[in-house]
């Protein structure tokens, strides 16, 4: 930027800032107390707040934060100097219970005056708006001046950006850019002052700190991590309203400032919340809270906080960066990135609260970045571009989920759901059972929540094909999903379990790969995997008898298992034994033992390696099994409404150890991962409306009409085994017939007598799962079964031979 238009004035002062480029840029605290925006579209928009002052700032949709924080600082000229989020006490308030406009009343410590700000954006711009009332003893606020400081961090960096001091319409203000993003700061009665400088050395904090006064006018800062900052006199503006507006250059921000302050701050209050009133939040489901409904109401908007508004149906996992305050640039995607499955969660709890349309939204966007093989990204922004590349079976499964929830609440329209499922359910069959990760994004094999999910969402797409004129591959994908289901326990239990001395059958985790599987690691160890984030010197690798979770909950959840299992029961005893946390506020969970994602026992942020620590929304999961069980869910409601902030605002984890003030940690509340994690508040919303129902939200019919009886009084019963060359049978019980399976066209080319006959068979195509066949094998045979497999239509053979012991009767 050489030069500024004429329509705007450069103030020069006191020339450029010293001390280029700054400090390393940090992110800051992830314990957000309220996420919020305007209801219309058309405010593309979202500020977070923390500690009282306004955090991250994210524009022009929800996974570009543009500020790391804006806070306020007063100083007298000469006894003190009061930063806002370490020298007053304040109160948080929704201004409506139905809204997500805030009010934070502070007050210095010494009682003297008292700071009122109310927050909102404006309703139809990018421009976040904050009316500031100051009140206390005249002797005191006729000498204070007001200074609001703001770091930049545009195009989601604290690196490479610049601002200047500027005059526009005879008002001074900043204006800040980076690249093609502008941000324009001012406040309806001017700043007296300003200065643009660098942090850590020539920013407004250090200025007012060395001695309580403004001495430095910086007209300019460039090209670094940098922080600005304009001076109010409150002896003349005991009220005032600041703006913060952006654009796709410089005028545009500018322009929206001007615009946005032109309008009196109580009719853009006024609108704000008259357009969050449209969003009906389910007041029904507050008859199952002990809160009167608050949580309720404000997970619902939380959630709907959190789509995008240029694309549409696009719900990220947070807008935080876990721990952000020990984060850099380097730590691009934060949460505010989506995770297929964390979406999910969010379309399904509006579902439940009868949100249909948006529901479908999120549909239809995935349905968008659904990749040609029918999958989808671990996770990625949210125009379709992927960040992290890990294959999780579940993030698959659970869109088909979605759909089959849809198509029989007739809320598709005119979207044909059919090829969608076609492809997600094709992508299932090629890969399950075994998933590259879990849930948890970390692990490799058999996982009882994954295959919870997959057995589900093939059960559904099977339901939808046969509507759909496509008996054949309805009945294929029962048959894979039945085979899943038959060997469930034996892939995903242990028979000498080591964590409870009177337990030796129950769930793990995982069970890892075997040899000639997918994702197998021989560097590992048979039946061992290594443990993510372990502290250094600590052990990692373990045995799979040695790790639970409690994600066989899931099977309960959609159908697959009954409540009264024997085999559930057992593994929640050693859930309860080994991961359950009584805090004073109700019972949590830790994801699973040994775990390394968490705070550092010290208390310090996680920074590559932690101690995992317990997520509220298990004690969410763990409520849906007891109400399915017939036990007491109860509890748990209210632990989760005891788990949230002043704010409402659900943890990703709590702290669950002693108290360590010094580090803002206590037993039972937020620690510092993200805050919110909008899963919780989603496992929330339905843990509501199953407790309006009396029966699990999340139950799918067809699934549990399939599995959830008795073994006794099934009316199908499992008769095939599938070979795919990524996971080769090696025995094939007596009483079971042979499929082979792979995506294209191919030829058997087999024998059962050591290739004294040799047999052809060719697969026929079963739909966008590819090609199957079911070899004709002899009635008595016995011995061992020896193939190998030919492409006719490339010219390929597979290049060796698999061998199958035939077992006897």
């Amino acid at each position: 930027m050489n030069a500024l238009t004429a329509a705007y004035r450069w103030l020069n002062d006191q020339g450029p800032a010293f001390g280029a480029p700054g400090l390393e840029a940090r992110w800051t605290s992830s314990k957000k107390d309220a996420v919020c925006t305007a209801y219309a579209a058309s405010s593309r928009v979202w500020y977070t707040i923390s500690h009282g002052t306004l955090n991250e700032i994210y524009y022009p949709t929800i996974d570009r934060p543009q500020t790391r924080d804006m806070e306020l600082i007063f100083t007298d000229g000469e006894t003190f100097v009061h930063e806002e989020k370490r020298d007053f006490e304040f109160d948080f308030h929704y201004i409506d219970a139905d809204a997500l406009a805030v009010r934070v009343v502070a007050s210095d410590l010494g009682g003297r005056y008292t700071v009122t700000k109310e927050f909102v954006c404006d309703p139809h711009h990018p421009v976040v708006l904050m009316h500031v009332k100051i009140e206390g003893e005249e002797s005191v606020l006729s000498r204070l001046k007001c200074y609001a400081l703001l770091a930049p961090h545009l195009n989601g960096g604290g690196a490479g950006n610049s601002a200047r001091s500027i005059e526009v319409a005879g008002s001074r203000c900043i204006l800040a850019w980076k690249e093609n993003t502008s941000l324009a700061m001012g406040v309806d009665c001017g700043f007296t002052r300003s200065s643009c400088g660098y942090v850590g050395s020539s920013d407004g904090f250090q200025d007012l700190a060395s001695n309580m006064r403004m001495d430095w006018e910086f007209g300019q800062a460039l090209d670094g991590n940098i922080a600005v900052m304009g001076e109010i006199d409150v002896a003349r503006n005991r009220e005032f309203t600041l703006a913060i507006a952006f654009g796709d250059g410089y005028h545009a921000a500018l322009a929206g400032m001007m615009q946005s302050l032109s309008v009196p701050f109580e009719l853009h209050m006024k609108r704000f919340v008259e357009q969050w009133h449209r969003a009906a939040s389910p007041e029904r489901l507050a008859a199952a809270s002990h809160d009167g409904g608050r949580l309720m109401r404000i997970s619902h908007n939380t959630i709907l906080a959190h789509e995008d508004k240029t694309y549409s149906g696009a719900f990220i996992a947070s807008a935080s960066i876990p721990w952000g305050n020990a984060k850099g640039d380097d730590d691009l995607g934060g949460y505010h990135l989506v995770w297929t499955r964390d979406m999910i969660q969010s379309a399904t709890a509006l579902l439940a609260c009868g949100r249909v349309d948006t529901a479908r939204r999120a549909l239809v966007y995935l349905a968008c970045t659904q990749r040609p093989d029918g999958s989808f990204a671990q996770n990625f922004w949210i125009d379709g571009t992927p960040y992290w590349t890990g294959i999780q079976l579940d993030e698959v499964a659970f869109p088909i989920m979605l759909a089959w929830r849809l198509w029989k609440q007739d809320g598709l329209g005119n979207f044909d759901v059919f090829p969608f499922i076609e492809h997600a359910a094709a992508f299932l069959v090629h890969y399950a059972p075994i998933t590259q990760q879990e849930r948890w994004e970390e692990a490799s094999g058999y996982s009882p929540s994954t295959l919870a999910t997959v057995i589900s969402a093939l059960v559904c797409a099977a339901d939808v094909a046969r509507a759909h004129h496509s008996p054949e591959l309805a009945n294929f994908l029962e048959s894979y999903a039945d085979w899943i289901e038959d060997h469930l326990d034996e892939w995903t239990t242990t028979n000498n379990g080591v964590l409870h001395p009177e337990i030796k059958r129950h769930y793990v985790r995982i069970q890892p790969p075997v040899a000639g599987e997918s994702f197998y690691n021989p560097d590992l160890g048979d039946g061992r995997y290594n443990i993510a984030n372990r502290q250094p010197g600590e052990r990692y690798n373990f045995a799979a008898n040695e790790i639970i979770d409690g994600g066989f909950l899931e099977l309960v959840r959609y159908g697959v298992r009954r409540a009264d299992d024997p085999l559930i029961i057992d593994s929640l005893k050693v859930v309860d034994h080994i991961l359950k946390i009584d805090t004073p506020y109700g019972a949590c969970w830790r994801r699973y033992n040994h775990d390394g994602y968490g705070q550092q026992k010290d208390g310090e942020p996680f920074v590559h390696y932690g101690q995992g620590r317990a997520w509220p929304i298990l004690t969410g999961e763990r409520a849906h099994y007891e109400l399915a069980a017939g036990g007491d869910y109860a509890q748990y409601v209210k632990a989760i409404e005891r788990f949230s902030s002043f704010g409402g605002m659900l943890p990703e984890q709590v702290w669950d150890y002693a108290d360590m003030p010094e580090q803002g940690l206590y037993f039972g509340r937020s620690a510092g991962s993200a805050q919110p994690l909008v899963w919780a508040h989603a496992e929330y919303i339905k843990l509501l409306r199953s407790a309006v129902d009396g029966r699990v939200f999340d139950r799918i019919s067809v699934v549990e009409e399939r599995y959830g009886v008795r073994r006794e009084d099934r009316t199908f019963k499992s008769e095939v085994e599938f070979f795919q060359v990524n996971r080769p049978l090696t025995v094939l019980p007596a009483g079971k017939r042979m499929q082979i399976l792979d995506q294209a066209r191919f030829r058997v080319v087999w024998t059962v007598d050591n290739w004294v006959t040799t047999h052809h068979t060719d697969a026929r195509l079963i739909g966008y799962p590819g090609f199957a066949v079911e070899l004709p094998i002899p009635a008595g045979a016995t011995g061992t079964l020896e193939l190998t497999l030919q492409w006719p239509t490339e010219d390929r053979w597979l290049g060796k031979n698999f061998q199958v012991r035939l077992a006897e009767v």
